[in-house]
């Protein structure tokens, strides 16, 4: 759910992407642009061009960050609500059997008046909210039979176990309720920063929608180029990286030729490194296979739009399309973008493969599918479709980190 995405220049425009939301979406970068340093006041007081975008801009990113916090909130008062009703229930079936236990308590009593055979002790022992309290006090249990014994002790160990799960079940509702309150907090907290900037968009005029669509289409050139610098650079390293192996394979072949003497040891010591090239090139291979499936879905998805709070099928926000494309892979990621980011191994950007997350900004509130050549796949912000651009959409600086789920 980024807050910020920029929608690419025109001839050059993702699939998903919809043209009618190009002036909204420029507003929605968090780069910083050069105007909006020289940027002043209008003469009537109403805020600048650049002012309306940059306060846009936080407030998408506030509303992003809302997002993940709604995101985390909501998937914790959805575990702690499981525990209450299983406490709940565990309860029931205690306080059942903890009135079973008493009434087999009173039975005794009633036989033991009946028969003549009870004191006036002895019965309010048996029937008293805590015997154990009232035996610790009356030295009684040796005027009980062994079958009175140990209904007496099922007795306490129930009630105790029950008192303590009430316990468990009390504590876990406050959670509960304090998860729900965060979780509303977060809710309103998004709708507020969305709907002030809705205000702020409704107030612009034609000809200011369509200066930010300049200024927006000047940013996309600039993320392809740098996307285009990225990939030229990951080419280049992967150049490096074949032609070192190459080299190594093409040694390790002389090497293994003029120490082998006889057909026989020859074709040993070729099947030994054929088996150590191919154990790599199957790791290599198997992540390869699962990046290829959730990049596949990933793609299925674009032109479907963004939704807070959302995870599919027919909307995402982003954290929730990461989720939802990598699942398809066999692989089951956290919900939220605070959990993804340990959800594998970090890798340096120049070494990122399709498949691969990438995070963005400091709190890491948004995320990405890499799909090489400096482009992702990503679920952009409120008002925007799920689509392809580059991963520099608002400035190579916010990119946090780069993780490899699998």
């Amino acid at each position: 759910m980024a807050s910020h995405r920029k929608p690419r220049p025109a001839g050059t425009l993702g699939a998903g992407f919809r043209t009618p939301v190009l002036a909204t979406a420029a507003l929605t970068s968090v780069a910083v642009l050069s105007q909006t340093a020289e940027a002043t006041p209008s003469a009537d007081g109403k805020p600048s061009l650049e002012e309306v975008e940059k306060k846009v801009d936080d407030l998408y990113r506030q509303a992003e960050s809302a997002t993940e916090k709604y995101n985390a909130a909501k998937e914790r008062a959805g575990k702690q609500r499981t525990r209450v009703d299983s406490l709940r229930d565990d309860v029931a079936r205690r306080t059942e059997r903890l009135n079973k236990a008493r009434e087999e308590l009173g039975s005794f009593a009633a036989a033991q008046y009946r028969t003549g055979a009870a004191t006036p002790q002895t019965a309010t022992f048996l029937l008293a909210n805590d015997p154990q309290d009232y035996f610790d006090q009356s030295q009684l249990m040796d005027r009980l039979t062994s079958r009175q014994k140990s209904a007496v002790d099922d007795y306490i160990t129930e009630q105790s176990a029950t008192m303590k799960k009430r316990q468990e079940a009390a504590k876990s509702l406050q959670t509960l309720s304090e998860s729900q309150r965060e979780l509303q907090t977060a809710k309103t907290t998004v709708q507020t920063k969305l709907a002030t900037a809705r205000e702020l968009l409704s107030k612009l005029t034609a000809e200011e929608k369509a200066r930010l669509a300049a200024i927006e289409q000047r940013k996309q050139q600039e993320a392809a180029r740098k996307a285009a610098e990225l990939a030229k650079q990951q080419a280049a390293e992967e150049r490096a990286r074949a032609a070192a192996q190459a080299q190594q394979d093409s040694g390790s072949s002389t090497s293994s030729g003029s120490s082998t003497s006889g057909t026989s040891g020859s074709s040993g010591g070729s099947s030994t490194s054929g088996g150590s090239s191919s154990g790599g090139s199957t790791s290599s291979g198997t992540y390869a296979t699962k990046a290829e499936k959730a990049l596949a879905f990933a793609r299925a998805q674009i032109g479907k739009p963004y939704v807070w709070g959302a995870t599919g099928p027919d909307s995402y926000d982003c954290s929730g399309l990461t989720q939802a494309a990598w699942k398809a892979a066999g692989v089951s990621l956290p919900r939220t973008t605070y959990d993804q980011v340990d959800a594998g191994t970090t890798v340096s950007l120049a070494d990122a493969q399709p498949g691969d997350l990438i995070f963005f900004y400091d709190d890491v509130s948004h995320v990405g599918i890499y799909i090489g050549n400096g482009m992702m796949i990503h679920a952009p912000k409120p008002g925007a479709y799920v689509r392809e651009e580059s991963i520099y959409y608002a400035g190579a600086s916010i990119i946090h980190s780069v993780v490899r789920p699998a």
